[in-house]
């Protein structure tokens, strides 16, 4: 046929292959791979992702990294999982405060800067919900300003009720011919503008989308943000290091059981993790239902009333057209599965509302995310690499040319 299958003559070849994440390595044994893993069972072997700390917490967090070493010492750096030492500080009122404290003063620099340089205008009290990553259907921005349209439509039917305020941050850029990503780009925009202007719903519910999205913006978000949109169609996500990211510097998560997510909450323990959605292969059978996002909507009126308002030009001027294709895609095929998450979404991001209300709750949660996140260190991915792939040794005294 005159066509060269370039993955499997890689898998041939290779003296090892390796996953990046515990359910991305078992899919590739099942689905990408599954006669060849047959053959050669030993060869696929498993190296979850990690972040570097110099970066995504010394580096960029200061005050946080500040409060660590007060606590426990300064060899975390270079041996991360030494943050589990936290979790008997974690006990103590008096350093919860301190965390908490550190947080809330990175919160009030990027609402600073989100006025002084983008003119956005948020109180550093709310919770500051982030998803930055590339813009893709599979990881659902267009799931999450969909809850986002439909939280503003209940507090504007609700307004005296007691919510919980939220700063929705977006971030990402779209590869330059995805049409669909860009379209979901100007939508967040675009329900941005109509909510910040809101005198209904005035500070309860703000809307950014963050432009130029780059790692020195992450590094400002990362340390400010409160919690972590990790919401991908299951089975989808390779593994993610955002999420790790966002864990390592105190921010729960809410998400799906996708890619390393599954890892962090086995991690920092389901109970400070928010999980919803379907599982990966509860995902294939959905997908197979005919009908599944009209069965969906159907069934949950505040997703109905959501995507009718994308419809109705609510965020377009009152042009009907310019985002239809968006409602036309949640609402009929629906590929990754948007309708048919949206409900167990909604309920988990009101637990999370409930959360964040009990403050030393809050914080303990917070906490234990940083404290028990060491795993996900860099570190421990190459030392996984020379083990098991390489199989070499470390070279002696590196750390110490390095220190000189």
């Amino acid at each position: 046929h005159h066509h060269v299958q370039m993955g499997r003559l890689a898998f041939v070849m290779a003296n090892r292959v390796n996953g990046v994440s515990a359910l991305h390595t078992d899919l590739v044994k099942k689905t990408v791979f599954g006669e060849l893993n047959a053959l050669h069972p030993d060869r696929i072997v498993n190296e979850t992702n990690g972040v570097t700390p110099r970066r995504w917490l010394l580096g960029c967090n200061p005050r946080l990294s500040g409060l660590i070493d007060e606590t426990i010492g300064t060899d975390w750096v270079d041996d991360l999982e030494q943050l589990k030492q936290l979790e008997t500080s974690i006990e103590d009122a008096g350093w919860r405060d301190r965390f908490g404290a550190a947080k809330h003063a990175n919160k009030v620099d990027l609402a600073n800067w989100l006025g002084d340089t983008h003119g956005v205008s948020v109180d550093p009290a709310a919770m500051f919900d982030v998803q930055i990553k590339r813009i893709h259907e599979y990881k659902r921005q267009h799931l999450n300003i969909l809850e986002t349209i439909a939280l503003w439509q209940e507090m504007r039917a609700n307004p005296t009720a007691s919510w919980t305020p939220r700063v929705k941050i977006f971030g990402g850029k779209a590869a330059p011919g995805y049409g669909f990503a860009k379209d979901i780009i100007h939508l967040i925009n675009s329900v941005a503008e109509v909510l910040n202007a809101d005198p209904v719903t005035g500070d309860l519910l703000k809307v950014f989308f963050a432009p130029n999205y780059n790692v020195s913006l992450a590094e400002r978000l990362i340390p400010a943000s409160d919690l972590s949109e990790q919401i991908s169609t299951a089975g989808k996500e390779a593994s993610g290091t955002g999420n790790m990211k966002f864990a390592l510097n105190g921010a729960p998560t809410v998400g799906t059981l996708d890619g390393a997510n599954v890892e962090i909450r086995e991690h920092v323990g389901a109970e400070n993790f928010f999980l919803f959605g379907m599982a990966a292969e509860q995902v294939d059978a959905r997908r197979a239902m005919d009908g599944h996002a009209g069965k969906a909507i159907a069934a949950d009126p505040r997703l109905a009333h959501a995507i009718d308002a994308i419809r109705a030009g609510t965020f377009s001027q009152g042009d009907h057209d310019r985002f239809r294709h968006i409602a036309d895609n949640i609402a009929g095929p629906d590929y990754f599965l948007v309708a048919s998450d949206f409900t167990d979404y909604w309920r988990a991001q009101r637990e999370v509302d409930a959360a964040y209300r009990d403050a030393d709750h809050w914080v303990r949660i917070a906490a234990l995310n940083s404290a028990r996140s060491g795993w996900f260190s860099s570190d421990r991915t190459i030392k996984g690499y020379l083990a098991d792939i390489w199989k070499a040794s470390p070279v002696a005294g590196l750390s110490d040319i390095a220190a000189e």
